[in-house]
C-alpha cells in the first residue's frame, strides 16, 4: 500500500488523516463484490429477457461453430448484403464454446454471463484503487460507487456485457498492472501485461483505445524514464502481436479501411468541442439518481486538483474527451468520488465529535455509503431509473415473450430466403432467432463505412416511428427497398433503448392498404406480407390473441 511520506512523489495527493482508521485486509473488496452481487440478483429477478441487445454477437457466435471454429468472412442476415466480420473475436469464441460444448442457450448466455463479469471487474479495480488511493477506505468506497454506477452499468450489465463487461475486466486489471510495472520497473511485469493488453485488443476497440490512453497517463505521472518509456511498447506491440491472426486476417480480406471506417462512426475519438458539453455539462442535466455520480466525480476532481495533484482528474478528463462514453469517466471519478466523500466525513468529525470517538466515523460512513449504494443499485438494476435523460425506465428489454412466439411464428412459416423490415430494437434480436434477414439495422454496418451507416441508422428511425402505411412505404421506396414481410410491435416498445408507442395508427392503415396483408399477430406483435396490388386474395393463418391459428381471409 502506499504511504504517506511518497504520496508527492507519486503525483496523487496526500494521505486523509493520518489517524483516520481504514478498512483492513481485503473486507473492503468483500463489501464491494456484496453490493455488485446485490446489483446483478436484482436485474436477473427483473429480467427475463436481457437489456438491450446482443443478437447480433450471438448470431456471430452460432456462425463459428458452424464455420467449424474459423474466422467467418461475414454475418449474413444483417441488412441484405450481410455485414463484414472485423469484430475483436475473443468473446465470440468463448460463447461459442458455452453454447457448443456447454449448452448454454443464447438468451442464458446474454443475461447471466454479463452479470458475473460485471461483479468480477470490481477486484482488480478494487487493487487499482489501493494503489492510486491513500487508504483501503477509500478504495472500498470507490470500488462500491463503481458498483452501482448507472452509466457503468448500463453498457456492462445488460446483454451487451457479453463482450463489453471482459474488455473492462481486461482493461481494469491491465492497467492495475502498468501501475505497478511504471513504479517498480520490473520487466517481471511485462508478461502479464502484455497478455492484458492482448486481450483487450482481441475483444474490444473502445477499450483498447482506453486501456492504451491510461497507460500513457499513468507513464507520464509515475514514470517518464526511458525505461518507462521501453517497457510501456513492449506491452503495447506485445499484445497488438498476440492479436495479429485475427487483424491480419482480416485486413486480408476487408482492407485495412474497414477499421478506419468504423472508427469514424458511434461519434469517433476526438469528437471535438461539442464532446465537452455532452460529457460535461449535458452530464448534469440528466436523471438526478444518474447526475448525482458525476456531481461526485466532478466535485472530487476539482477538489483533488486543488491540491495540486493532477493523475486521476487528467484520467477523467481524457477519458470524457477520447472517448466520449460516459462509462469509462467513472474509473477515475469513482475514485475522486471517493476521496471527495472521505475529506468530508474527517472534517466533520473533526469538528463535532471529540477525537477518543474519530475510530466510528469510517465505519458510519462507510455503512452510509454501502446503504445507499445498494438503494441506487438494486433499483437500477431492475430498470426502475432513467439515466441520461432517456425516456421510460432504463436496462430496458427490447424483446418479450410475445416478440419470441412471433418470431418463432417466422421461422416455421416463412420462406428461408425472406426479407424483413423490423420496427423498434427487437430488430437487433430478429436474425439470430429466426434465421431471416433484416433489410433495414445499423449493427455491424460500421464495419462498412461512416456513410453506410448513418444511411442505415438513419432509415431504422425513420421507418421505427412512421405513423402510416404511406410513410413506410416511402421511407423504403426511396432506398429501394422491398421486404416480403413487416414485423410491426404492438403496445410499448423500444427505438434504441428509448421507449415509443405509436403503431395503433400505423397498423390500421396498414390493415386497410391492399398492399400490406396482416399474416400473424399476438398480443404484442403482427407481421404483414408485402403483396403486389394485383396479387390474388389467398387465405393466411393468423393465430388470434392467446389460441390456435384461424385461417380467415387475407386483407
Amino acid at each position: 500500500m502506499p504511504n504517506v511520506e511518497d504520496a508527492d512523489s507519486r503525483g496523487l495527493y496526500p494521505a486523509i488523516g493520518g489517524s483516520f482508521p481504514s478498512i483492513h485486509g481485503l473486507w473492503g473488496l468483500g463489501i464491494a463484490l456484496g453490493v455488485g452481487t446485490v446489483v446483478g440478483i436484482s436485474y436477473l429477478l427483473t429480467h427475463p429477457y436481457p437489456a438491450y441487445g446482443a443478437g447480433l454477437y450471438l448470431q456471430i457466435a452460432e456462425q463459428i461453430v458452424d464455420n467449424g471454429y474459423r474466422l467467418p468472412v461475414s454475418v449474413p442476415n444483417y441488412t441484405a448484403d450481410g455485414v463484414p466480420f472485423a469484430y475483436p473475436p475473443l468473446m465470440f469464441y468463448v460463447s461459442a464454446v458455452l453454447m457448443d460444448v456447454g449448452g448454454v442457450t443464447p438468451l442464458a448466455l446474454s443475461r447471466y454471463l454479463p452479470v458475473v463479469v460485471t461483479t468480477l471487474y470490481l477486484v482488480p479495480y478494487y487493487f487499482l484503487s489501493r494503489e492510486l488511493l491513500d487508504s483501503n477506505l477509500e478504495a472500498t468506497i470507490a470500488t462500491t460507487l463503481l458498483a452501482v454506477t448507472p452509466p457503468t452499468l448500463q453498457w456492462h450489465l445488460s446483454a451487451g456485457g457479453l463482450v463489453r463487461a471482459p474488455a473492462f475486466l481486461f482493461a481494469l486489471a491491465g492497467i492495475y498492472v502498468g501501475v505497478k510495472l511504471f513504479r517498480s520497473g520490473s520487466a517481471l511485469l511485462l508478461f502479464p501485461a502484455t497478455i492484458l493488453f492482448g486481450l483487450t485488443v482481441l475483444t474490444h476497440p473502445v477499450y483498447t483505445v482506453f486501456f492504451v490512453v491510461s497507460y500513457l497517463l499513468v507513464y507520464a505521472v509515475l514514470d517518464r524514464s526511458i525505461r518507462g518509456l521501453f517497457l510501456g511498447a513492449v506491452v503495447g506491440f506485445g499484445g497488438i502481436a498476440l492479436a495479429a491472426p485475427w487483424w491480419l486476417r482480416v485486413i486480408s480480406i476487408h482492407g485495412a479501411d474497414v477499421f478506419t471506417s468504423a472508427a469514424g462512426t458511434h461519434s469517433g475519438l476526438l469528437g471535438g468541442p461539442g464532446r465537452i458539453l455532452e460529457e460535461f455539462v449535458y452530464t448534469l442535466a440528466g436523471d438526478p439518481s444518474s447526475a448525482m455520480f458525476f456531481v461526485l466525480a466532478y466535485a472530487g476532481m476539482f477538489y483533488v486538483l486543488g491540491t495540486g495533484r493532477v493523475l486521476l482528474p487528467a484520467w477523467l478528463l481524457t477519458a470524457g474527451l477520447v472517448l466520449g462514453k460516459h462509462r469509462f469517466q467513472f474509473v477515475a471519478g469513482s475514485m475522486l468520488a471517493a476521496v471527495l466523500l472521505s475529506s468530508l466525513v474527517e472534517n466533520a468529525v473533526r469538528e463535532r465529535i471529540p477525537a477518543g470517538s474519530w475510530r466510528w466515523a469510517p465505519r458510519v460512513a462507510l455503512a452510509v455509503v454501502v446503504v445507499a449504494s445498494v438503494s441506487v443499485g438494486a433499483l437500477y438494476g431492475a430498470g426502475g431509473l432513467a439515466i441520461g435523460g432517456a425516456d421510460g425506465p432504463d436496462q430496458p428489454q427490447f424483446i418479450d415473450g410475445d416478440d419470441r412466439r412471433a418470431m418463432l411464428w417466422v421461422g416455421d412459416h416463412t420462406n428461408r430466403s425472406a426479407g424483413f423490415v423490423v420496427l423498434g430494437d427487437v430488430a437487433e434480436w430478429f436474425p439470430m432467432f429466426t434465421d431471416r434477414t433484416i433489410l433495414v439495422g445499423p449493427w455491424g454496418v460500421e464495419w462498412t463505412s461512416p456513410k453506410q451507416y448513418a444511411t442505415q441508422l438513419s432509415l431504422y428511425e425513420n421507418v421505427s416511428t412512421c405513423p402510416t402505411e404511406r410513410c413506410v412505404t416511402e421511407a423504403l421506396g426511396s432506398r429501394n427497398l422491398t421486404p416480403e414481410y413487416l414485423y410491426v410491435p404492438k403496445g410499448t416498445y423500444t427505438i434504441r433503448g428509448a421507449e415509443y408507442e405509436g403503431t395503433a395508427g400505423l397498423r390500421h392503415s396498414l390493415v386497410s392498404s391492399d398492399r400490406y396483408r396482416l399474416v400473424y399477430e399476438n398480443e404484442g406483435a403482427s407481421v404483414f406480407r408485402v403483396t403486389n396490388e394485383t396479387e390474388s386474395t389467398e387465405l393466411v393463418d393468423v393465430p388470434s390473441v392467446g389460441g390456435p391459428p384461424s385461417p380467415v381471409p387475407a386483407r
